[in-house]
């Protein structure tokens, strides 16, 4: 491993600590879970849980649900705050081999039982009750993404703002493309860009309530496919909190 690499790894690592040291406790508590995979902690320092949870206001007791829980990473994160008293409606894609039996076995394996899993047609979703929180890092993109199927992301916004309590909160998380990013360039760079995302969410009646950002790296030039070599798990990343008004 270069020497350059070693230290932009120390420095995120510096970076995680410190993040950490500033969240809430149940989320120190959470991300200190021995029974977190190795993969996952060692994911932490570039993925940044502590300030993700932090800024998007995950607590015990809430009810959230997660799009496309992707192996877990959060899954297992937000289960362990939201503890026995709240619950997760993960939300996996039919359509991705082997997805919904990976979120299975992950589901099986936590020590809260408090997800529940539905395996839906690609941008379909059942919730049985009013949530607190709307979950999506690093997929409203592949919402865009004419083979994984068609969705109507007007329709897609207006459900969630519907499933959401008064205050409620819709957390989006994704990788930045350049401006004028076109759906065709999206379905091979798995990247929309930040104000699109506003656009779209606030058409729905959300208010944009803040923007953390903790994952913005100016160095990446956003040309490259998110799975580049050159670039993989050190993207620019935005991270966009909107609010159904109390009203």
């Amino acid at each position: 491993m270069r020497s350059s690499t070693v230290v932009a790894l120390a420095a995120l690592c510096v970076v995680s600590g410190a993040a950490m040291a500033a969240a809430p406790a149940f989320v120190a508590q959470a991300l200190s879970d021995p029974s977190r995979p190795k993969a996952d902690v060692e994911a932490d320092a570039i993925r940044d849980p502590a300030d993700t949870l932090a800024f998007a206001g995950v607590k015990p007791g809430m009810t959230v649900a997660e799009l496309f829980p992707g192996g877990g990473y959060f899954t297992r994160i937000i289960s362990d705050v939201v503890g026995p008293k709240g619950r997760i409606f993960a939300i996996e894609n039919a359509g991705w081999k082997g997805a919904g039996e990976a979120d299975r076995k992950m589901i099986a394996e936590l020590p809260q039982k408090n997800v529940e899993l539905q395996v839906n047609p690609f941008g379909q979703m059942t919730l049985s009750r009013p949530i607190d929180l709307f979950w999506i890092t690093q997929n409203y993109h592949d919402l865009k993404i004419a083979k994984y199927g068609a969705v109507d992301m007007a329709a897609f916004n207006k459900q969630v703002f519907e499933a959401l309590k008064p205050g409620g909160v819709y957390l989006v998380l994704d990788h930045q493309a350049n401006p004028g990013t076109t759906l065709e360039q999206i379905a091979v760079l798995h990247r929309i860009e930040k104000a699109q995302v506003i656009a779209e969410v606030t058409a729905a009646g959300f208010k944009l309530a803040g923007e953390g950002k903790f994952l913005n790296r100016p160095a990446d030039d956003h040309t490259k496919p998110i799975f580049d070599k050159a670039i993989q798990g050190k993207t620019d990343q935005y991270a966009l909190k909107f609010v159904k008004p109390k009203g």
